[in-house]
């Protein structure tokens, strides 16, 4: 169980002010980093690889397989457990994410290898002795050292356990004894390249189709130590990769950024997106955002939720929408889970009424626990488009497990002023019709929606003035 509850707020340049329904505090400016590292703090050191295992088609849909290679590193102050066959050992999943026209999406996930030993290396730091590596039963990382597995390592199916087998808040599964990995769910038939790898479809690889994507891979640690020591919230990190338009075959590009999600990097392709972190009695989301003007005079509201690492999970998401803003274009997007995996697909329901717009998943925790809840190391998208620009207000992310229901800063619609209230002041007067004569004619660009084009048609002429005219006072 954590030993504390925060909400906090920060845009990708700064530290901003954090509020919600819990209590509020800064939370560290790289989005990442442990407060503590007392204890044990295992994080990925480096993504240090990637294999490419081909394609296999699934139901009419071509699906490539990838793994990843990650090196553990022990950043904390205490030796950790490594011992195959026990609960004390880490699991790995692994992630892949696309950033295209102004979009984060996950595109692929992986089963998590299950840790067997580990070496002592000194890829993050000096390796200190006390730790005990492989060829023992008890198998220990050291203080500051590190341990490598390979990307075929990550990708042997025999190694890869179910999702639905870890509580990531606790760290805690079943040790992989031959009893449970005979629970484990069979291989299916006719995917001997992608099973319990990552699977990505072809159409979110294809050059053609995904002009000026960037593409990311991401990898986790889960440990129950690590978690009890509350040194949980560091343990992703993530690479960019590029994908050769033969094949699809992936490569790393540049170094790994430690001890940070995938979605992080969305501010640094799109530098207006901001972030909210929710930290939980029992783990963290992580609230991306974002609002951009359309071609048309209307905006475009885009929200990426990642769940890091909480057991409870995400069922809703619901945005403020103030009588008045027309919404439109309102969808919903998650990652599809594999290889037999006991979690339902469903797509959330989307309803816009009483003053919400709600995106929910279609069946609670007691209707059924393996519903398409937004589960740990996953990233489900919101998008809309408005009326109205966004102000910054709360939205409010639903918990599938309690029920409870948390308050997120973030960009909302505003309340829309009167037609021709150019300054919004609640009078239509000579400022605003000073305004509006001082943009008469084309709106820059041509784009619609400049100050005094009232109807959105790209031009501030008489018919705007009327308009204006008609609504004074």
């Amino acid at each position: 169980m954590k030993s504390r509850i925060l909400i906090g707020t920060f845009a990708a340049a700064g530290l901003a002010l954090g509020v919600g329904q819990m209590t509020a505090t800064a939370v560290p400016g790289d989005g990442g980093t442990s407060d503590t590292q007392v204890g044990t703090d295992v994080i990925v050191g480096a993504i240090n690889g990637v294999s490419n295992y081909g394609t296999n088609t699934v139901n009419g849909v071509a699906l490539y397989g990838y793994a990843f290679g990650t090196t553990s590193c022990n950043i904390g102050t205490a030796v950790l457990r490594w011992s195959q066959a026990s609960s004390f050992h880490p699991v790995i999943p692994q992630n892949a994410y696309r950033i295209k026209n102004g979009r984060i999406e996950q595109i692929g996930m992986s089963w998590m290898k299950y840790g067997f030993c580990a070496l002592q290396e000194s890829l993050c730091a000096t390796c200190q002795s006390g730790g005990v590596g492989c060829g023992s039963s008890q198998s220990t990382l050291g203080i500051g050292c590190s341990d490598p597995y390979g990307s075929s390592l990550n990708g042997s199916q025999s190694g890869l356990g179910p999702r639905s087998h870890v509580n990531a808040s606790s760290g805690y599964f079943p040790g992989d004894t031959s009893a449970e990995i005979g629970t484990w769910p069979a291989m299916p038939s006719g995917q001997s390249l992608i099973a319990r790898r990552i699977q990505i479809k072809a159409d979110d690889l294809n050059p053609t189709l995904n002009v000026g994507a960037v593409y990311l891979a991401e990898a986790q640690y889960v440990h129950p130590d690590d978690a009890a020591a509350n040194n949980d919230n560091n343990n992703a990190s993530y690479i960019k990769v590029t994908v050769a338009a033969s094949g699809y075959a992936m490569a790393l590009s540049g170094s790994t950024f430690q001890q940070k999600p995938a979605i992080y990097h969305w501010a640094q392709v799109v530098p207006t997106v901001a972030y909210s972190v929710v930290d939980m009695a029992d783990g963290r989301f992580i609230v991306g955002y974002n609002v951009s003007l359309n071609s048309n005079g209307t905006y475009h509201y885009e929200y990426a939720i990642y769940n890091m690492n909480s057991d409870s999970s995400g069922s809703s998401f619901s945005v403020p929408i103030p009588a008045g803003v027309t919404v439109t274009n309102a969808t919903f997007k998650d990652i599809a889970y594999h290889s037999n995996e006991v979690y339902d697909g469903t797509d959330w329901t989307i309803l816009n009424s009483g003053g919400q717009l709600v995106w929910q998943c279609t069946q609670t925790f007691a209707q059924n626990a393996n519903a398409n809840a937004l589960r740990f190391g996953t990233l489900y998208n919101f998008a809309f488009d408005a009326n109205s620009a966004g102000v910054t207000g709360n939205t409010a992310l639903g918990v599938f497990k309690t029920g409870a229901s948390i308050a997120v800063r973030g960009l909302v619609p505003a309340t829309p002023c009167r037609v021709g209230d150019l300054d919004c002041n609640g009078i239509i007067d000579g400022a605003d019709l000073g305004s509006l004569l001082a943009n008469w004619g084309p709106c820059p660009g041509g784009t619609p929606g400049c100050p005094g084009d009232l109807n959105n048609n790209g031009i501030v002429d008489g018919a705007d003035l009327g308009t204006m005219l008609a609504n004074w006072g």
